[in-house]
């Protein structure tokens, strides 16, 4: 399983519409990877969470996978369409 998957799953396993989660990966200035997770519109508030807490959650889940297999600092960006 790679970063980008394990992305998907932690974000399907807590949305209602796991069918239009996307995660793309893009490489950013330095030794860093973005992380680009769309999200629907109404499942937005579901990963965001109440105060960030859902996303920091997701964004400290993702740094643990990077940094146990070797992976650069990791970025998150969560939108919806």
């Amino acid at each position: 399983m790679n970063l980008i998957e394990f992305t998907e799953f932690l974000v399907k396993s807590i949305v209602r519409q796991p069918d239009l989660v996307k995660v793309q990966s893009f490489n950013g200035d330095e030794d860093s990877i973005i992380l680009e997770i769309i999200v629907s519109e109404e499942d937005m508030g579901t990963v965001i969470g109440r105060g960030g807490k859902m996303a920091s959650s997701i964004r400290t889940m993702i740094l643990a996978y990077a940094y146990i297999h070797g992976l650069k600092h990791v970025k998150m960006n969560i939108d919806s369409f």
